[in-house]
């Protein structure tokens, strides 16, 4: 990849870019309050499953389509991936988080003057969706925008549980290198899935989802 790319897939999936990541947990802080995930292991267990089960079947193999359709301009496909992905969110929640991720990094692309998908999305653009656009537009390789994809969600899993488990630091950087090590299998399979093959439908991430919605304290949006 050349160092511009290079650059730019960094800004991407930089902890800081403004889009509010930070708020949610994907249920995590509902599992962690209930007593679902009181060790290491239970917690490792958790993320590891939404990255390779959830993850790794829906969102991954969505964005290589879309950065296909992006790139030849099948504004059709673009559309139907897009549909795909927010039908598949299996709680009220976790939809609006992803139309809300995907809002604020709509708002930050115009500011950019990335203006290219604003009047192609016929509803509410997923993240992935203008994950896949930012992409394409700024010449990612496929590949290690996965990389990336995956990792900026991988992290922010591991900078929620510092706040709800609580996790140390050095806890938490020992948890990220050992589940880093699943990205690229993830990503071969992903390659390889055919289309009928994409979809995820997790159990316990739907139900502590749910139950995260009602929850009475909580510090995370989801």
């Amino acid at each position: 990849m050349q160092h511009p790319a290079l650059l730019k897939l960094m800004y991407l999936v930089s902890p800081a870019l403004p889009v509010g990541a930070y708020a949610y947990s994907q249920g995590q802080e509902y599992a962690v309050d209930s007593g679902w995930l009181k060790s290491d292991g239970e917690l490792e267990a958790w993320i590891h499953g939404i990255m390779t089960q959830g993850i790794g079947m829906l969102d991954a193999p969505c964005l290589i389509r879309l950065y296909d359709a992006w790139q030849i301009e099948n504004f059709d496909n673009v559309n139907y991936w897009n549909s795909y992905l927010l039908a598949s969110r299996e709680t009220s929640e976790l939809l609006l988080e992803d139309e809300q991720l995907g809002m604020a990094l709509s708002r930050l692309l115009v500011s950019l003057e990335l203006t290219g998908h604003q009047h192609v999305l016929a509803q509410p653009a997923s993240f992935t969706t203008l994950f896949a656009y930012v992409g394409v537009a700024w010449k990612i390789p496929k590949t290690e925008l996965m990389y990336g994809f995956i990792w900026a969600w991988l992290e922010n899993q591991i900078a929620a549980a510092t706040k709800s488990v609580p996790l140390g630091q050095t806890h938490a950087q020992q948890l990220a290198t050992r589940l880093i090590d699943y990205i690229p299998a993830i990503v071969d399979k992903a390659h390889r899935l055919l289309d009928d093959d994409i979809g995820a439908s997790l159990a316990g991430l739907a139900i502590a989802s749910a139950k995260h919605e009602r929850q009475y304290s909580r510090l995370f949006r989801s």
